[in-house]
């Protein structure tokens, strides 16, 4: 599903226009990247946790080359799905 897929669904079981919707989806998504660059998870109870990953320095190899390289440290985003959605998705 895409987003204007999920604002159409949203406005049908909500009453809000699409507009308003994808409005919604927006500030929603903003938010949750806003507390991830602060370093914080965000946790919607019986949906899931979007944290903060680190991952650590590693070798990895060309794969054109072969050649070993490194991979520097980083961080990335991970989600966590919640009971509930697990549940549903059984």
């Amino acid at each position: 599903m895409r987003k204007p897929e999920l604002a159409a669904a949203i406005s049908d079981r909500t009453g809000l226009t699409r507009e308003k919707a994808s409005e919604v989806i927006t500030a929603f998504t903003d938010q949750v990247s806003a507390a991830a660059s602060r370093g914080e998870g965000t946790t919607l109870i019986g949906f899931g946790t979007f944290n903060i990953r680190s991952r650590e320095a590693r070798e990895g190899r060309n794969p054109q080359t072969g050649e070993p390289l490194r991979i520097p440290a980083s961080k990335t985003i991970g989600f966590k799905a919640g009971k509930a959605l697990k549940d549903e998705i059984r």
